[in-house]
């Protein structure tokens, strides 16, 4: 069993990239979060792992954060859902807004993840939501108590909003991007208010 690997970053690709390490390269399949946090190709990286093995095929999954990885265990435990499919939801949402989002029973923020459907949200929802113990949210509580959302939720929320509205994730997450301009105090209405503006969609059939 391969638990971790450091080596040098060879290849870097969508979903997935080559880590060379003892003369022997290692394609490894990574989420949109750790891709984003590896280094450049040629340097080095540290990756923890699973390998994963089935009949007819041998994948190595690899997480910047221990995290992730621990969630990749839950996931893959959940009926239907195999390691490729666990990627994907990995790749929609960072552990913590993740591990959130199956505790409230938020569904709308999971179908808004690219591959998962209603019935996989639910069973994602009924299945995880009390093995999960959603560490580091402390700040987040206490911003919450406030009455004001942390803004990786509302971003999030933001994003399943749009997506009740006909939007693919992948254009509601750019145009909440876009939509946030730099500022941190804007509200998940705001936020959906401004991504239809640039979408070209009348505010008037917002966030219903």
């Amino acid at each position: 069993m391969i638990a971790s690997l450091r080596g040098t970053l060879a290849l870097r690709e969508t979903g997935a990239c080559v880590v060379e390490t003892g003369g022997v390269g290692y394609r490894v399949h990574v989420s949109s979060h750790t891709a984003e946090s590896l280094p450049g190709v040629g340097e080095t990286v540290f990756l923890h792992t699973r390998q994963i093995v089935r009949e007819d095929s041998l994948s190595l999954f690899g997480f910047s954060d221990p995290s992730e990885m621990h969630l990749f265990d839950l996931l893959i435990g959940v009926s239907g859902v195999g390691p490729r499919l666990a990627v994907a939801v990995l790749s929609g949402l960072k552990p913590i807004p993740l591990q959130r989002a199956i505790k409230e029973e938020n569904v709308g923020a999971l179908v808004a993840i690219s591959g998962v459907g209603r019935k996989t949200a639910e069973r994602l929802v009924v299945e995880l939501r009390d093995k999960l113990d959603v560490v580091g949210v402390g700040a987040a509580v206490a911003t919450r108590a406030k009455g004001v959302l942390p803004r990786s939720e509302r971003f999030e929320d933001a994003v399943a909003a749009l997506v009740r509205l006909g939007y693919t994730a992948t254009q509601a997450r750019e145009a909440v991007q876009r939509a946030t301009g730099g500022e941190e105090g804007l509200s998940t209405e705001e936020l959906v208010l401004r991504s239809l503006a640039w979408l070209g969609r009348p505010a008037a059939t917002s966030a219903r």
